[in-house]
């Protein structure tokens, strides 16, 4: 995915991680086509391919439990209806509470998971032991399981979002250090990179612990 910089572009997203291909993914879904996406080594050579790829949909908080259930969905949408394979399986998922409090918490959570139609169930220590043989349940109160959890591989989820944002148009340019973003007044105009300016209506940072650089 080498390729010369352009002069310009409506959005330059900076690291190609699956947080910055999701944006590109995104931002082409909603019909901006002139995106482009810049990547200082190659495309999940940062962070991404370190991660365990668990998708849960259980989150603390309503927002974050949409986010959580759509990410599911999406990923099932990419290799299905797109052909974009992200090694997504669905096995399932159980959290534990060892104490009355914990309980409560994961009883709450079940329950405004249900209002966003992710399906979840309070269960019993016996229930637990028989999903997961291997548990001890020694000090357990209960759970939950939501079999509709999985895991995913982050290198193929993040090359499948790359791929779609290409077939929308995004530009996505591997081998470019992004040495500095230009501001006026301000405001994000462009960036300075190794290969040469790039102007931008937008700049979307997602370069993680690397942008303090």
């Amino acid at each position: 995915m080498a390729g010369q910089v352009p002069e310009r572009a409506q959005v330059v997203i900076i690291g190609g991680g699956i947080v910055g291909a999701s944006v590109a993914f995104h931002l082409t879904e909603l019909g901006w086509t002139d995106v482009v996406l810049l990547e200082r080594h190659t495309l999940t050579s940062g962070a991404t391919w370190h991660a365990a790829g668990l998708v849960g949909r259980l989150r603390a908080t309503h927002n974050m439990t949409r986010l959580a259930a759509y990410s599911a969905d999406l990923y099932e949408r990419l290799e299905h209806e797109m052909g974009h394979p992200t090694g997504f399986k669905k096995v399932g998922s159980v959290s534990l509470a060892d104490n009355p409090g914990r309980m409560e918490e994961l009883v709450r959570g079940a329950g405004m998971a249900s209002c966003f139609d992710v399906e979840v169930e309070v269960v019993g220590v016996d229930e637990l032991v028989e999903r997961w043989p291997l548990l001890n349940p020694e000090g357990l109160v209960g759970g939950v399981w939501i079999p509709g959890d999985g895991q995913a591989s982050p290198v193929d989820t993040t090359m499948a979002l790359a791929a779609a944002a290409k077939e929308r148009g995004a530009r996505i340019i591997e081998g470019v250090t992004v040495e500095r973003i230009r501001t006026v007044d301000g405001r994000a105009v462009g960036v300075d990179t190794d290969q040469g300016p790039v102007d931008a209506e937008y700049v979307v940072t997602c370069a993680g612990m690397w942008s303090h650089e």
